[in-house]
Formats: C-alpha cells, sequence, structure tokens
C-alpha cells in the first residue's frame, strides 16, 4: 500500500502522484472516506427518531433537526475515517474495502486521522452547543466503543458483532434525545429495535464477504464447522424477536394500528430472509437478506412516524 496521496488536501498531509492538483479528486477520496452510504442511513434513522419525539402538537423545530442531524453525521463521518486509519493495513487485502481512499493512497494514513479526530471532535461538541448536552454524549459514547472496542475486537472474536451492535443501535436514541431532552421508553424500543435488526444486517454482509474477513485475519465468524449454525442463529433469532418489539409501540401507544400490521408483515417478511439464509448458506441469499435489511429498518420507523399517535 502507498503512503503517498493523489491529492493535496493539504499538501503536507497528502501529496500527489502527478504534478497537478485535482480538487474534484480530493472531494470524491474525502467523501468516500466518510462512508456516505452508511451516513445516508444513519441520517434517515435519527431524522424519524426525532420526528417520534416531537410534540404531535405544538412547535416542531426543524432547525434542532437539522442541527442533529449535522452532528451526527459529523461524528459518524469522523469514526468512519478513523476506522479506515486504524485498519488500513489490511483493509488492503480485501476486494470489499480494496479501494477505500487511504488503501488506494487518495488520502494518506495522517490526513484520515487528523480529519477522523477533528470532525468527530467538531460533531460532539456541535451537538453539545446547537442540540443539548444528552445528545452529545450518546454520541460520543458510541463512537468510543465503535472505535475503542468494536474495531479491535474484530481481530479477535466474533463477539465483535455483539458490541458492534451497542454502539451501531446509538442513532435513533440521539434523534430522541435532541428532540425530547430525556431518554423516555420510546427511546428504550427505538434502540432495541435496531439493535436486533444489526444482527441480520451484519451477519449477511459477514456472509458474502466471508472469504475476505479470512483473508485480511478477521474474526467475524468462526473459523470451524460451527460457522453455519453461528449464522444462522445470529440471523434467526434476532429477527424473530423483531416481531414482538415492533409490537410493543402499538401497546403503550406510541403509534397505531396502521403501523402495526405494516409492520408486522414486513418483519414477517424480514423473517423469511433470516430463515432463508439460515437454511441454505449463500451469497446470494446472503445478499437478499441484506437489501431487506436496508428496506426494513426505514420502512418500520416511516410508519411509525407517520400512525404516530
Amino acid at each position: 500500500m502507498s503512503t503517498e496521496s493523489t491529492i493535496p488536501l493539504p499538501r503536507q498531509l497528502a501529496i500527489t502522484r502527478g504534478n497537478g492538483i485535482s480538487f474534484r479528486g480530493a472531494a470524491a477520496s474525502i467523501w468516500a472516506l466518510t462512508k456516505p452510504d452508511i451516513n445516508l442511513l444513519i441520517a434517515i434513522t435519527v431524522s424519524l427518531s426525532f420526528c417520534l419525539a416531537s410534540p404531535s402538537s405544538g412547535d416542531f423545530s426543524f432547525l434542532r433537526l437539522f442541527s442533529c442531524v449535522l452532528g451526527t453525521m459529523l461524528v459518524s463521518s469522523g469514526a468512519a475515517a478513523l476506522n479506515q486509519f486504524m485498519e488500513r493495513r489490511f483493509d488492503g487485502l480485501m476486494r470489499r474495502t480494496a479501494r477505500r481512499p487511504v488503501v488506494l493512497g487518495g488520502v494518506s494514513p495522517l490526513a484520515a486521522f487528523i480529519f477522523g479526530s477533528c470532525v468527530s471532535a467538531v460533531g460532539i461538541v456541535y451537538l453539545d452547543i446547537f442540540v443539548n448536552p444528552l445528545s452529545s454524549f450518546i454520541a460520543a459514547a458510541a463512537l468510543g466503543v465503535y472505535l475503542g472496542l468494536y474495531t479491535p475486537l474484530k481481530r479477535v472474536s466474533p463477539l465483535c458483532t455483539l458490541v458492534g451492535a451497542v454502539s451501531g443501535a446509538a442513532p435513533p436514541v440521539i434523534g430522541w434525545a435532541a428532540a425530547s431532552g430525556t431518554l423516555g421508553r420510546g427511546a428504550w424500543i427505538l434502540y432495541t429495535i435496531l439493535f436486533l435488526w444489526q444482527f441480520p444486517h451484519f451477519m449477511a454482509i459477514a456472509w458474502m464477504y466471508r472469504e475476505d474477513y479470512d483473508r485480511a485475519g478477521y474474526k467475524i465468524l468462526p473459523r470451524s464447522r460451527n460457522r453455519r449454525r453461528f449464522v444462522a442463529l445470529q440471523s434467526v433469532f434476532p429477527a424473530i424477536l423483531l416481531v414482538p418489539c415492533i409490537m410493543v409501540p402499538w401497546v403503550i401507544g406510541l403509534a397505531g394500528s396502521v403501523y402495526l400490521a405494516g409492520a408486522t408483515l414486513l418483519s414477517i417478511g424480514f423473517d423469511d430472509y433470516a430463515f432463508r439464509l439460515a437454511l441454505t448458506p449463500s451469497s446470494s441469499a446472503a445478499r437478499r437478506l441484506l437489501f431487506a435489511s436496508i428496506i426494513y429498518l426505514p420502512s418500520v420507523l416511516l410508519l411509525m412516524v407517520l400512525d404516530k399517535r
């Protein structure tokens, strides 16, 4: 892996291979460094949870919503950059991550570290000043767990998925805290839903790229005969538990019957894809489960918002 950069932003941190300076290339590399696909799902989750926690009547602060999403995106973008800095030696060994900007040299490791540190710090401070201290604290705690525990644990034990789910379920709690200033039962319901959702979602990714992970030395999945059983358990049981969990908002009066009917149908479909991966593990089954998971989560939250009581 070359430590030289194709983009000079700034020149001291990233050096071009050619004689010219490509601002477009710099912007593209920095954009890729933030993992925008993941950030989009986080932004949707934060926004919908903010709407759920906001009063049904009265003032709705679009400015606070914007600030919450912006601050969370800054923290998430910084986390993505720092993750790529920490895993740069191993990303080059995986087809899935071989084209990340730090691996290709579009951004130097030092630039990624400084960018990630500054952006995440700005995001935490921004949330504290323009939203509230509670949302800032939750974002900082999630960042710490993600980088301090989950990232290194990926090379130690398959239990990393459990730890990763702890921090990965933080976005709806941030949105709820930003809107209400408290962590009511609704926040914990959303946290539980997102916590459980991550297991089948990530098992789909893990199975699709299992050879990549093995090549890079990640212990995402056990390297034994129990590998298929591990994927089956981590996919099916959390997906099954999602069914009663998505009913709780209806039980406590957070959402109505339209939500209950729609979310139940979505959960049954999601469970079906999880069972298919468990029964006949294949890359195609994993890909279908991954796609279903991306559709499932925002759809359930959107139904909850639209049928909010």
